[in-house]
C-alpha cells in the first residue's frame, strides 16, 4: 500500500497475514520512561567525562531510539568522539565499558518501571482487541532486554505468541534496527510472508527496519519525532495514535 494509497482508503490491519508491533511507544508509553533513563545516564557520565555538547532529545531520536542498548550507547558516544572498549554484558553498572554503562541505564529504567508501573496504550489495546477478533496473528519486535517484563507488568503478555526482543536477539545474534533481521526473524516464527504482514512503529530505525524487511505495511506512530521523518524513514501511513486506525481510519499520508 502505498501514501498515495492510504489517502483513500482506510487501513485494515486484519486483512494482513500478521501485524508486528514495537514495544516501547507503540503498544506501551514505556518510551518515555527509557528517555528519562538514558537523560539520567547521559547527564551524569557527560558531566564525570566532561563531554559536550550536552545530551538532548535530539540525540534520543538520532542515535538511541529503537535499537538494542549497547548499540545506542555506542552510537551516542561515538556521535561525540568518546570510544570506549565494549566489554561484556556481565560488566556491572560500574564499569566505563559500552556494556557497563548500558546495564547502568538500565537501572534507572527498571527502577522507574517498578516505581510507577506501566499500562497499554487505550487505542493499542483496542487494535489488539480487533486483531484477536480477527484471529490476526501479532507479535512484537522490541530492540529491548526489558520487554518481557514490560509487557507482564502492562498486562498484555499473553497476546503475543512471538516476542522477538533484546535478549533473543543477542542470542540469535539479530542485528539491531535499522537493520531488518528482528523483523524478518519474527516473521519466520509466524511463517508468514513479509510483504503480507503489516508493522507498526514509531522510531525511525524501527520504521527503517521494516521498509527493509519488505513489509506490505509500514505504520509510523507519531510520538513526537514527526510525521515527515517517519515517512521519510519508509512509512506508508503516519497515526498519531493506533486508536485512529479503529475509529475512523484517518492517518496522515
Amino acid at each position: 500500500m502505498s501514501a498515495s494509497d492510504t489517502r483513500k482508503t482506510r487501513i485494515d490491519l486484519t486483512a494482513y497475514d500478521a501485524v508486528l508491533f514495537d514495544l516501547d511507544g507503540v503498544l506501551t508509553p514505556t518510551a518515555q520512561v527509557h528517555m528519562h533513563a538514558w537523560q539520567s545516564l547521559f547527564d551524569g557520565l557527560f558531566a564525570a567525562w566532561d563531554i559536550t555538547p550536552a545530551y538532548t532529545e535530539r540525540d534520543y531520536y538520532e542515535h538511541v531510539d529503537g535499537k538494542k542498548r549497547y548499540d545506542g550507547v555506542a552510537a551516542v558516544l561515538r556521535s561525540r568522539s568518546v570510544e570506549v572498549k565494549w566489554g561484556d554484558p556481565s560488566d556491572p553498572p560500574e564499569a566505563d565499558t559500552v556494556c557497563g554503562i548500558g546495564n547502568r541505564k538500565n537501572g534507572y529504567f527498571e527502577s522507574a518501571l517498578r516505581t510507577d508501573g506501566i499500562a497499554p496504550y487505550p487505542g493499542s489495546l483496542r487494535v489488539l482487541d480487533l486483531l484477536r477478533e480477527a484471529g490476526t496473528p501479532v507479535a512484537v519486535v522490541s530492540s529491548s532486554k526489558n520487554a518481557d517484563e514490560v509487557l507482564r507488568t502492562a498486562g498484555i503478555r499473553d497476546r503475543f505468541g512471538v516476542v522477538v526482543d533484546g535478549v533473543v536477539a543477542e542470542r540469535e545474534d539479530l542485528a539491531s534496527k535499522p537493520a531488518p533481521d528482528m523483523f524478518l526473524a519474527a516473521a519466520r516464527m509466524l511463517q508468514v510472508e513479509p510483504d503480507r504482514a503489516a508493522a507498526v512503529e514509531d522510531a525511525l530505525s524501527g520504521v527503517r527496519s521494516a521498509a527493509a524487511g519488505g513489509f506490505g505495511l509500514v505504520i509510523g506512530v507519531d510520538r513526537g519525532v514527526g510525521a515527515d521523518a517517519l515517512r521519510a524513514a519508509g512509512a506508508d501511513a503516519v497515526v498519531d495514535d493506533l486508536a485512529d486506525l479503529v475509529e475512523t481510519g484517518s492517518h496522515r499520508s
